[in-house]
């Protein structure tokens, strides 16, 4: 008798969502799902819209220039309480600009935020969060650092440690291995998969294809339009993958890896 699998819960998903600016389409009629307690990765070349699906997810882009529907766990996420969006679904932009008078302690309790009233001190129970976020992004060290001293990598690391605090249930990063040396990448997917673990969803926009290979789930993109949704281990999205890059990279098995090399 051959087993069934059950249904996957959907996290987050959009429908029909198109996205213009200045009279320029950037995304074309765009509907995806992403299933809950997976990572999904989203990948293609530039130009392709990667960064903007992010941004409509996190509920960033202007609604002037947006129409389709978000929906997040079921319910619109317009519809959601501010507060209770910020819990429930967290973010990592690219590039994102931090106060340089902060220190990486301050900047990592601003994740916290979402689960503190108005003007209240933070709790013996948010320092306990923070305390373990920046100790996974070996941040820890140099807490009482002002921003402004570290490094690209560093603040990065500072700025994961952020979202981690969030304690979300969604997560969505946009180039969040941008500026990280190789072990500090490795670092990045080992706190993806915790959070995966623990039933949390992931959504991640890569340009390191062969960590994006390393996902459950990977999008691809082109020309702002989804081209492919699958799992990472299935062949059809290899081969998605190489035609949108034209085939200058092929995918190969490397031990019990997908890498992404060029041809």
């Amino acid at each position: 008798m051959t087993a069934v699998e059950a249904p996957k819960t959907i996290a987050m998903q959009a429908h029909g969502i198109c996205v213009s600016v200045h009279s320029t389409s950037i995304l074309h009629g765009l509907s995806v799902q992403f299933a809950q307690g997976r990572w999904t990765s989203i990948v293609g070349p530039n130009g392709a819209g990667k960064s903007s699906l992010l941004k409509v997810l996190g509920g960033l882009w202007p609604a002037s220039h947006l129409q389709g529907k978000v929906e997040l766990l079921g319910r619109p996420l317009a519809a959601w309480p501010r507060k209770q969006r910020a819990q429930t679904l967290a973010w990592l932009g690219q590039g994102e600009v931090v106060t340089e008078d902060l220190t990486v302690l301050d900047v990592a309790l601003l994740g916290r935020l979402p689960h503190q009233a108005w003007l209240a001190a933070p709790t013996s129970e948010d320092h306990a969060v923070v305390e373990r976020c920046l100790r996974a992004t070996h941040a820890w060290e140099w807490r009482h650092r002002p921003v402004v001293e570290l490094s690209g990598g560093e603040r990065q690391r500072v700025l994961l440690a952020r979202a981690l605090a969030v304690q979300a249930q969604v997560l969505l990063m946009d180039e969040p291995l941008a500026n990280l040396d190789p072990p500090h990448q490795t670092d990045w997917m080992q706190s993806v998969r915790a959070l995966v673990a623990q039933g949390g969803t992931v959504v991640s926009v890569l340009h390191e294809l062969s960590f994006a290979l390393m996902a459950d789930d990977m999008v691809v993109m082109a020309n702002g339009r989804v081209v492919h949704h699958g799992a990472c281990q299935d062949p059809a999205t290899h081969a998605a993958l190489e035609a949108v890059f034209d085939h200058r990279i092929r995918i190969c098995q490397v031990e019990d890896l997908w890498m992404a090399l060029p041809r």
